[in-house]
């Protein structure tokens, strides 16, 4: 048994529907594809930063005194966000060196915190211009050690 197909009518409702659907469904997709792209450069910009603040961190507890250990942190910490190549409009490094004011046999510590602008204009699309996104962490000094 042969079946024929009827031609569809001229004034069919379900006509065009496919353009209406791509003009709704297009750029939803685009802008998922947007969120996702801004959302994984802030999650690696935040990873690096973290990496290179535990770098700048664990430098500066190895140093003797608060004036070395703020200018290794903050050599340490270019040079490790240079390697892992990230782009930041402006960076700042804050280095907390008071514990190694703390007498010997005290417990102390050293904080670094790295600050960078991640610029997002290159995205093209209207997000804003700057994300700041900010790491500390803080690595303890030998209490035993002659600072």
């Amino acid at each position: 048994m042969i079946r024929l197909r009827r031609p569809r009518p001229v004034d069919d409702p379900e006509r065009g529907s496919g353009s209406i659907e791509a003009a709704i469904v297009v750029p939803a997709l685009g802008a998922f594809i947007v969120l996702l792209i801004f959302a994984g450069r802030v999650a690696v910009a935040h990873q690096s930063l973290q990496s290179a603040a535990a770098e700048g961190a664990r430098a500066a507890s190895m140093e003797r005194t608060g004036d070395a250990a703020v200018q290794r942190a903050q050599d340490v910490v270019a040079a490790t966000l240079a390697n892992q190549g990230l782009r930041c409009s402006s960076t700042s490094v804050e280095v907390d060196a008071d514990g190694f004011t703390a007498p010997v046999g005290t417990p102390a510590s050293v904080t670094v915190t790295v600050t960078c602008h991640v610029d997002l204009t290159d995205l093209m699309v209207p997000l804003p211009g700057n994300r700041t996104i900010t790491a500390a962490v803080t690595s303890p000094i030998d209490q035993w050690r002659q600072r």
